[in-house]
C-alpha cells in the first residue's frame, strides 16, 4: 500500500453498522412560576391606585422569597394574590386616568 493510500485509509470516517444514539436530558426549571415582580413594580410607580400597586409589590417580594426557599405552594398562592391585585391596580388606574382626561374636558365645555 502506498503511503497516500495508508492516509486516505486512516483519515476515512470508521464503518459501523450501528445507528447513532442520543441521550435526552429532561432538566426542570424552578424558575417556571412567575412572580410578577416587574408588573408590580410597574403598577407601584405608575398605576398606584388605593395602594393596590404598592400591596401587589409586597406580595411579588414575598413570592418570590417562598421561591428561593422551594416553597412551591407558597409561592404558587401568593403569585395568584399578585395577579388579581396587579389586574384590579392596572384596571382601576386605566379608569383614574380616563376619568381625569374626560372630566375637565366636559367641565371647559360647560363653561362655553
Amino acid at each position: 500500500m502506498l503511503k497516500e493510500e495508508h492516509e486516505v485509509a486512516v483519515l476515512e470516517a470508521p464503518h459501523n453498522p450501528a445507528p447513532p444514539t442520543s441521550t435526552v436530558i429532561h432538566i426542570q426549571s424552578q424558575d417556571s412560576m412567575p412572580d410578577h415582580v416587574v408588573w408590580s413594580l410597574f403598577n407601584t410607580l405608575f398605576m398606584n391606585s388605593c395602594c393596590l400597586g404598592f400591596i401587589a409589590f409586597a406580595y411579588s417580594v414575598k413570592s418570590r422569597d417562598r421561591k428561593i426557599v422551594g416553597d412551591l405552594t407558597g409561592t404558587q398562592a401568593r403569585a395568584s394574590t399578585t395577579k388579581c391585585l396587579n389586574i384590579g391596580a392596572l384596571i382601576l388606574g386605566i379608569i383614574m386616568t380616563i376619568l381625569l382626561i374626560i372630566i375637565p374636558i366636559l367641565t371647559l365645555q360647560a363653561y362655553q
